[in-house]
């Protein structure tokens, strides 16, 4: 499955961003919140947006490959996604507001591309059957 891949990529982004968040707590000793350190701060909000897309965008991945959608277009959401996730850090991490924006951008392509994909090779036959 080809949604597996894009899935494995996500969940190293996701551990990715949860160690920085680990690593600046003890850094600067700050068990609950953000301590007032806007490094800390940056770096949970980049885990807490990554938390509140990559899930949903994998369902959605996931349930478009199992819908039968084409390869490439799997493959087109999950780079979308991915990248779109990779430049938000970037941008949020160094201040780059264009990059951050970048980012969200890519990550709403690939989340509108992947409802319509859905929509389209629903199975439509299955969901409206009343047997």
């Amino acid at each position: 499955m080809v949604s597996a891949l894009y899935a494995v990529l996500g969940a190293l982004l996701l551990l990715k961003f949860s160690i920085d968040v680990v690593r600046l707590r003890m850094q600067y000793r700050v068990a609950y919140g953000d301590g007032g350190f806007s490094e800390l701060q940056i770096a949970i909000r980049v885990h807490g947006n990554a938390v509140e897309y990559i899930p949903v965008a994998l369902l959605l991945l996931l349930l478009m490959e199992m819908n039968g959608a084409e390869t490439w277009l799997v493959h087109v959401g999950g780079i979308l996604l991915i990248l779109g996730r990779l430049m938000h850090y970037y941008g949020f991490h160094n201040r780059l507001i264009r990059w951050r924006r970048s980012g969200m951008s890519a990550t709403w392509c690939a989340l509108v591309l992947m409802v319509l994909a859905n929509l389209w090779y629903m199975p439509w036959e299955l969901v409206f059957a009343l047997h």
